[in-house]
């Protein structure tokens, strides 16, 4: 009687009818397909909108024209070609490639904090990651050879260095409150950007480059970029994407996941890492963008639900689709003038990182 009553509670856990767990697996492929397709919206409105404007038909003469065994009309100007292939196709690319891994790796930092607030940006990752950049920018080393780069390993230091201070200050036994995560990241971010300015003061010559890492953009993107960023970014999406389940036992209790066998320490510091290198890579190329990683995991979660299986590819489609967006209205809004990306989606964030301050206060995180 006895053994009866220890295993049934792990059944009752455990257990669940067929039905509901195909269900399951079967409900992220409509959200995905639906997500995917308004990336393509997206994607080829970047292409197609701009200063100058290019018609539909002839963007996809472009793109096919470098598909094997495809030739392109001659009604095609040079200049078209140019502007689709070599200026607007890598930055949509590095915009969706960087919007993708903010917010991937916002969700993963919500995962393993079990705070729905923490992001790459709040957090003070991402300024790190800058001040890390900035210190290879301003220095005499060559950070760029074989078409790889040291800017996203810098940034890496620097973004490592803001988490592991952040959370040794904002850890109250088992859990990370609110409030003094969100301080100590502000305090964190306050000081990385002041040594970022005075760097930037100091070393006139590179004020631009910058000055780009601290207001966020893609103006200089091209295919280089694209190669630097995604060797880390990659790789580090798959470990992530692997622990979308564990990221559902730590996000409930610590002590639950360790009586299931999980080396809880170990598995965070894992996540930890390659989600600070991740985001470190996407800010050496992007600059510092915020609120993506704490704007998209949300929305998605208010949609969609909280299962991290199906937010973090979610959070991937969405996050380059909302990013790519954001540099569209960043470059068109005030043309021929560009704006900084990162005032775009501050003026998106900023209310609704209220709007989640405010629930927080309520008690109704989600």
């Amino acid at each position: 009687m006895r053994l009866i009553h220890r295993r049934q509670p792990l059944e009752l856990t455990t257990a669940a009818p067929e039905a509901l767990i195909a269900g399951l697996r079967s409900a992220l492929w409509p959200r995905l397909l639906l997500s995917c397709l308004a990336l393509a919206v997206v994607f080829v409105l970047g292409l197609t909108l701009g200063p100058t404007a290019i018609s539909l038909g002839d963007t996809l003469r472009v793109l096919a024209s470098h598909l094997p065994g495809v030739g392109i009309s001659d009604d095609v100007s040079l200049a078209t070609r140019t502007i689709v292939w070599d200026i607007r196709l890598p930055r949509v690319i590095l915009a969706g490639t960087v919007g993708a891994t903010l917010a991937l790796t916002g969700a993963a930092y919500q995962g393993v904090f079990r705070n729905p607030l923490a992001d790459p940006y709040l957090i003070g990752v991402a300024t790190g990651a800058a001040l890390g950049a900035t210190i290879v920018i301003v220095s005499d080393v060559s950070y760029a050879w074989g078409g790889l780069s040291l800017l996203p390993l810098a940034a890496f230091a620097g973004a490592l260095a803001s988490v592991v201070i952040v959370y040794s200050v904002a850890r109250v036994g088992n859990t990370v409150p609110t409030t003094t995560l969100i301080l100590a990241g502000v305090a964190i971010a306050a000081l990385s950007t002041a040594i970022t300015s005075y760097l930037m003061l100091r070393e006139t010559t590179n004020a631009t480059a910058i000055l780009s890492v601290i207001l966020g953009g893609f103006n200089t993107a091209s295919w280089t970029k694209v190669l630097w960023v995604l060797p880390y970014a990659v790789p580090a999406a798959f470990v992530i994407l692997a622990h979308g389940r564990i990221l559902n036992v730590l996000s409930l209790d610590e002590e639950q996941a360790r009586f299931l066998g999980l080396n809880v320490e170990r598995t965070k510091l894992l996540l930890l890492g390659v989600a600070s290198l991740a985001a470190a890579a996407a800010v050496s190329v992007g600059g510092t963008i915020g609120f993506v990683g704490l704007i998209v995991p949300h929305a998605i979660r208010l949609v969609w639900g909280p299962d991290n299986r199906y937010l973090l590819p979610l959070c991937i489609v969405l996050g380059a689709a909302f990013l790519i967006g954001a540099d569209l209205i960043a470059r068109t809004a005030d043309s021929p003038s560009e704006i900084p990306v990162g005032i775009v989606t501050a003026f998106f964030g900023v209310p609704f990182f209220l709007y989640l301050l405010r629930r927080a206060r309520l008690g109704a995180y989600f």
